[in-house]
């Protein structure tokens, strides 16, 4: 085996709150990958352009902090406040701004030994050639659950009607977006977590991952 046969790239997709990002950084750390959430490199041109007070709806401008982005070096907790998620959802609807992170999605997922990417659009757009993809998946009201123990179990408030609320309004505006919308890769394994646990979760997909890799 030589070239890039040898880069083992795996492609994650789903809805907000499925458990992705979560399975996605233990499936890197077992298998020995890069791990990229592609949410946050979004949100990393949000930031940029909040810092250095540049306008949000200027393409060009969001095209051009987008191409300047260092993907090794993305903070996941300075990108996770509200205020950046506001932002990066008006930049994320930009064309420019797509395309210019899917080309920089794209070499990270090509480096050695392999990657595994996260997102919204792996399977479809971003890595369309990956060998394995997985489509992860909960029922609205499973993940509005899980998104308010979270907030409740770090001390904070939150009315679960208004989080799933937020989950079938992100739902649908994912899924019905123009550009790159949200849906499984038609070679997906789908992987419905709403009655598993995150270790079951996480086994189901290690035994998927083997079984298409031959281990």
């Amino acid at each position: 085996m030589s070239g890039p046969q040898k880069i083992m790239a795996i492609a994650i997709d789903g809805p907000a709150a499925s458990g992705k990002g979560t399975l996605a950084r233990r499936l890197a750390a077992k298998y020995g990958l890069h791990h990229l959430d592609t949410g946050l490199t979004y949100r990393a041109v949000a930031k940029a352009l909040l810092d250095k007070g540049l306008p949000l709806d200027d393409e060009a401008v969001a095209e051009r902090e987008a191409r300047t982005l260092d993907l090794s070096r993305l903070d996941r907790e300075l990108l996770s406040t509200h205020e950046v998620g506001e932002a990066a959802s008006r930049v994320a609807v930009m064309p420019g701004v797509r395309r210019a992170l899917v080309e920089k999605q794209r070499a990270f997922a090509a480096m050695p030994p392999g990657a595994i990417l996260d997102g919204r659009d792996i399977g479809t757009v971003v890595c369309p050639d990956a060998p394995v993809k997985l489509y992860v998946t909960a029922s609205a009201a499973v993940r509005a659950e899980r998104r308010w123990k979270e907030v409740v179990e770090q001390g904070g408030r939150a009315e679960y009607a208004q989080i799933l609320a937020d989950v079938e309004r992100r739902d649908a505006r994912d899924m019905g977006r123009a550009d790159s919308p949200l849906r499984p890769a038609d070679d997906a394994h789908l992987l419905d977590t709403s009655e598993m646990d995150i270790e079951t979760a996480f086994q189901a997909a290690c035994a998927y991952i083997d079984a298409a890799f031959g281990r």
